[in-house]
Parts: C-alpha cells; structure tokens; sequence
C-alpha cells in the first residue's frame, strides 16, 4: 500500500507540473500585449514600453520567462497584479476561505441528497419515489448554475425575503450559493448511486446475505451501499474539483468575494498574473482533492487495499 501510494503521490505532483506549464503556455500565447494594459495609451510611447517589457520579464525568450516562473512558483512567488503591484498568492488566500466555505456547504448538500435520493431510488425501483428522484437527478444536471442561482434569488430572496441575494458575511448569505451548486452534485450523484446501487443489489453476495436471513436493512445499507460507493465516491471527488471552478459563476452572480470573483475580474482587467496563479492553484486543489480520494478507496473497500 505504501508503494501505491507513492506512486500517486509521483503522479499527482507530475500533474501539479504539466498543469503550471500549461496555464502557462495558454497565458503566453494569448493575443495582445499585457504591457500595453498597464501603461496609457495616449501617454505611452516606446521607450517606456520597452522598459516596463524588461523589468517584467517579458522580453526574454519563452523557455527563460517559464523557468524563472517555475522558480518564483517553487518559492511560493506566484507574481504580482498588474493593476496595482500586490502579490497574487497573499490575495488568492485572503479569498479562498469564502470559497472552500460554498464548496463544503455544496458538497455536503449534494452527498446528503444525491446519496439519500440514490439509494431510496435504488431500493423502490419504479416506484413514485424512484420516479421522484431520476427527475431530481435529470432538473439538477440540466439546470445551468447562473439560471438556478437567479431563480433561487428570486424566490427566496425577492418574494420570500428568507435569505439575502448578495454578500460573503455570515452563514445566511452561504445558503442560496450552496443549493444552487449541491442541486447540481446531487443531480450526478443520484444517478450515479442509483446505478451502482442496482448492479450490486444483484450480486450473489447480496443473495447469500438474503438467504442467509440477515435483514433487509443490514444488507442494503451495510453491505450493498458499501460497495456502490466506490463509483460515487469517484464522481464526488470530481464534483469538488468542478466545484473550484464551477464558484466563477455563481460567486459573480451572488457577489461573493471568493477566488472565483477574483478571477472574473482579472480576466475583465486582463490582469493576466491574477488569472494564471489562480488557475494554477485551483488545479494544485483539483489534484490534491483527487489524491484523497484515490487513498480513500483503500479504507472503504478492503479488496483495494489487499491488491495493493
């Protein structure tokens, strides 16, 4: 196990790797010139182009300017903001709380709900409740996120006045965010544990549990949902990450001062330092949030870890 392990510890941090050069060659060749978005059109003349080119960097060739990123990024210097010179990591963890506060109060609502809805559909197929939840799972993949969120708005915040529309402070102003991304995990996660639920109810494991008198219950929440998981469990970990994506969206329709926001400004300022470093750490994210999950088949199912 411990070799595995290393492994995908090897693997992630190869990722981590190609991700940083990645982000970097799509911000290299972007079309126009960064230089130009931090000086004055009117009062900029050639000279002080040229020089603000050399003190950035950007007159060296492709391979100097990535390797002198990929030290800076090694030291935890992810650059500094265009606009006004402030360093981008510090501003990145100033942001990030607000938002892995919506991806953890979405995830659980999503696994609360997808995994509850999931198995119930499972154990009640074609029946009302089974029926309820395909089209619980059918509405939250279907549903693009900014149409939910003004629909939540609407109806909670205009006409019900439950929860305020806007803002970062307080748990209040997390509620409407966090449905309007757990509807969406939940509609993947429903369909997901449904399936798995049904392939494993009929494997002859299960049947011997029946025959052998142990109680419905105890089979299928015990048993059979502990093997259905390993599939779900892998589309959750996926969802977290698409999450971290997923918050541009939502966090610039309920004007949430997360990561997400911040990078929707940057990209509207091409402040293009801003936009790479949190690009690059929602990938370092992404990638961390999938290596737990790897680990975590290994404790859930014990066949895993015996073939490791």
């Amino acid at each position: 196990m411990a070799k595995s392990m290393l492994e995908r510890l090897i693997t992630s941090l190869l990722v981590i790797i190609g991700s940083m050069a990645l982000v970097f060659c799509i911000i290299y060749v972007l079309p126009g010139d960064p230089v130009l978005s931090m000086l004055d059109p009117a009062s900029a003349t050639p000279e002080m182009i040229a020089n603000l080119r050399q003190q950035l960097g950007l007159d060296q060739p492709f391979y100097v300017q990535f390797g002198s990123y990929f030290s800076d990024v090694i030291r935890g210097d992810f650059g500094r903001s265009m606009i006004n010179s402030d360093p981008v990591l510090p501003k990145i963890i100033t942001h990030f709380p607000a938002t892995l506060a919506l991806t953890l109060a979405s995830t659980a609502i999503s696994v609360i709900f997808g995994v509850l809805l999931g198995v119930l559909s499972a154990i009640h197929r074609d029946r009302w409740i089974d029926v309820i939840a395909r089209l619980v799972g059918l509405f939250g993949i279907s549903m693009p996120t900014f149409w939910s969120g003004i629909l939540l708005i609407l109806i909670f915040s205009v006409s019900l006045g439950w929860f305020p529309a806007m803002g970062s402070d307080g748990l209040a102003t997390l509620v409407l965010p966090a449905l309007t991304l757990g509807i969406v995990g939940a509609g993947f996660i429903v369909r997901m544990v449904r399936n798995s639920m049904l392939e494993v109810i009929n494997e002859p494991f299960i049947v011997t549990l029946r025959a052998k008198g142990v109680s419905e219950k105890l089979v299928m929440y015990r048993h059979a949902l502990r093997n259905a998981l390993i599939p779900a469990i892998t589309v959750i970990g996926i969802h977290i990450g698409d999450l971290m994506a997923g918050t541009v969206v939502v966090e610039t329709v309920f004007s949430r001062q997360g990561i997400g926001r911040v990078i929707a400004d940057a990209i509207m300022a091409k402040d293009l330092p801003v936009v790479q470093g949190v690009v690059f750490f929602s990938a370092i994210v992404y990638v961390l949030v999938n290596l737990l999950v790897d680990i975590s088949y290994s404790f859930i199912d014990p066949r895993v870890r015996r073939s490791q």
